[in-house]
């Protein structure tokens, strides 16, 4: 009998190269066209090749969807956190629809110096992890969470769930269901911190509920000002301090604060002119697009969207505009879209298609400063360029990242 990976990504390459001790694996994916072998010796198989009946044990990459033919094949299959679940040392795992890596990064931060690792969707896959590590915290995504039937985290931290990824899991209520799953496997020993509108989710873990920031900086001790970063950013910290209160009973916001956030969300720069533009790239849903909005509520926008939406209803974001104060630049494969909904919620906006081109039609409009303004002008003036696109990249560039480098490149170039 064989053991098979689908996929030959991060996740399950790092299987395919460490885990060889029961031997070699079967690994089907669809850019295989013929067989060969990968340098640890695996075989690399067309998806034709796969044989269910041979096969004793089935890992997908997270990205697999359920509807891909292999999935609905298989007979044995696990994700990658039920496979090393007998090995995982004491875990946390971070999910939620945004937030996940900045939270997790800034945990990893507060509790490296006490033995922890940070892996998952964060970028180490588990098979690279070391399982003599104290702590494994973990980003979690709603894909791999779909297929755990066995891994279970010792904390569990859920940032808020808005809609996200519907393509992938069909509707909004399995997404949410995948997102809620961990809490029926958890024991009495574990903790889950829960959105408030979740505290009454059946579960034996121990559960503290929050409906905002205040309540989190309640529980940790600590007063909001004390922390030094922004919304969004401000929950992430403060979900990272809670953990480090369960598990030492104490919160050091001092070295927090030393924390520096990755580059591609919210990040501010200025072009030639002295005017703010802000790559938000890594907002690929509505959620984080609207929480931009709420950093920036006291400026006018001059607001990038668009991308692949992954079919999400973007209504909710509509109603989030304001539309006395934005203007919307659509581009990618839902422009149109976008420019329907901007007519109906009669929000100003401008037909794209192209990054450069809502850059260069931002450079007309967007105001430039001057060095003597009275209150009434210095207010109008007031003007921020936002690529927030609530929307994924892979529809016109090979990453988010690439899509805010090329940003930052364009608006370098004016």
């Amino acid at each position: 009998m064989k053991r098979s990976l689908f996929g030959y990504g991060g996740t399950t390459k790092a299987i395919a190269k460490n885990c060889q001790d029961e031997g070699i694996w079967d690994v089907y994916d669809d850019k295989f066209s013929q067989i060969s072998k990968d340098e640890f010796g695996n075989n690399l198989l067309p998806v034709s090749e796969f044989n269910p009946d041979k096969s004793e044990l089935e890992i997908p990459s997270p990205g697999f969807p359920p509807y891909h033919e292999l999935i609905k094949k298989s007979q044995n299959l696990i994700s990658e956190y039920d496979f090393f679940a007998s090995k995982m040392p004491f875990s946390v795992w971070i999910s939620g629809t945004n937030g996940k890596t900045t939270t997790t990064k800034m945990m990893q931060y507060l509790l490296e110096a006490k033995g922890s690792v940070m892996g998952g969707n964060v970028g180490t896959p588990l098979a690279e992890l070391d399982t003599k590590a104290k702590i494994w915290i973990l980003e979690t995504s709603s894909f791999t969470l779909h297929y755990t039937n066995l891994a279970k985290p010792d904390i569990y931290v859920l940032l808020p769930i808005t809609p996200d990824h519907l393509t992938w899991h069909g509707d909004m209520s399995s997404y949410e269901a995948a997102k809620l799953k961990p809490l029926g496997m958890m024991s009495e020993n574990s903790v889950a911190i829960l959105p408030e509108i979740y505290a009454n989710t059946p579960t034996k873990a121990h559960v503290i509920s929050y409906k905002n920031e205040e309540d989190l900086a309640k529980f940790c001790g600590v007063a909001t000002n004390e922390i030094n970063f922004k919304v969004p950013f401000l929950m992430d910290a403060l979900l990272a301090l809670a953990v480090q209160k369960i598990i030492f009973d104490r919160c050091n916001a001092n070295l927090l604060n030393k924390f520096v956030i990755e580059s591609n969300k919210l990040e501010e720069f200025k072009d030639k002119f002295g005017r703010i533009w802000v790559n938000d790239t890594k907002a690929t849903n509505i959620d984080a697009t609207i929480q931009a909005l709420k950093r920036y509520e006291d400026k006018f926008l001059h607001l990038i969207l668009g991308g692949d939406d992954k079919g999400v209803d973007m209504t909710q974001l509509f109603e989030a505009i304001n539309s006395a104060n934005t203007k919307i630049y659509a581009i990618g494969s839902n422009s149109d879209k976008i420019m329907k909904l901007a007519e109906k919620f009669q929000i100003p906006a401008l037909k794209c298609e192209f990054l450069d081109v809502a850059v260069t039609q931002i450079d007309k409009n967007l105001k430039k400063p001057t060095k003597e303004a009275n209150s009434k002008e210095a207010q109008i003036l007031d003007e921020i360029a936002l690529l927030s696109p609530a929307a994924a990249s892979l529809d016109q560039f090979n990453s988010y990242a690439q899509r805010g480098d090329k940003f930052k490149e364009f608006v370098a170039n004016l």
